[in-house]
């Protein structure tokens, strides 16, 4: 028989669901921070200097090919130790995400301007338009719009990556369940609550997807 016990949890509801900003600040900040440098990464990528296409790709494969677990820790207790910079959990956050985020926006980003008609490259370039101004003008806006679903999918896999912080003690959703847990002796409750927050945040993402691929296919 199964009993649960959620009229000791209901206090601390409210303490689990101030977690919210605190995860879709991470969430945010590190989107905006990742798609730069994503943006900055993917045109490395396209660039014909090899040297860039090459260190953009190796940055790629080190950050897709470890655990984001694995980043979290190792800049949160490494750079104390390497440089003596007392690091914060949120700078150490941001800092991961932002660097773990930017290596597959990159790669939607590369593959939104390969899925741009090379036409319009060769276009331009005959007309004597300059390069930065072909990218920035022309290409980019279009590859833009081709990935717009896929960084929404982004978001998505960072706000459930995000929970990750907890294991290094930020307060975020999951951080405040567990700690209500421990305070209750009750670890199902709390668990499941912080677990519907989480998926009540994925479904409004996931409609606003929906939304804008609904809104693309009709222009």
């Amino acid at each position: 028989m199964i009993l649960l016990d959620f009229e000791r949890i209901w206090p601390s509801v409210p303490y689990i669901v101030g977690g919210i900003p605190v995860t879709l600040a991470y969430t945010g900040v590190s989107l905006c921070l990742g798609f730069v440098w994503g943006m900055l990464l993917a045109l490395c990528k396209v660039s014909h200097i090899k040297f860039l296409k090459w260190s953009a790709g190796f940055y790629t494969s080190v950050f897709r090919g470890t655990p984001l677990l694995l980043q979290l820790t190792l800049i949160y207790h490494a750079i104390p130790q390497l440089t003596g910079y007392s690091i914060s959990i949120w700078e150490a956050g941001i800092l991961t995400f932002t660097l773990n985020s930017g290596a597959y926006v990159s790669e939607h980003i590369r593959a939104g301007i390969n899925g741009v008609d090379k036409g319009q490259m060769e276009a331009a370039l005959s007309l004597g338009i300059p390069y930065s101004l072909i990218m920035k003008d022309i290409i980019l806006p279009q590859a833009i719009r081709i990935i717009l679903p896929s960084l929404v999918n982004e978001a998505i896999d960072l706000v459930k990556e995000s929970s990750l912080i907890s294991v290094i003690g930020g307060a975020d959703i999951l951080r405040r369940a567990v700690i209500v847990s421990s305070e209750k002796y009750l670890y199902f409750e709390p668990l499941l609550i912080a677990g519907l927050l989480y998926y009540v945040l994925i479904l409004i993402l996931t409609f606003a997807a929906q939304l804008i691929e609904k809104k693309l296919k009709t222009t």
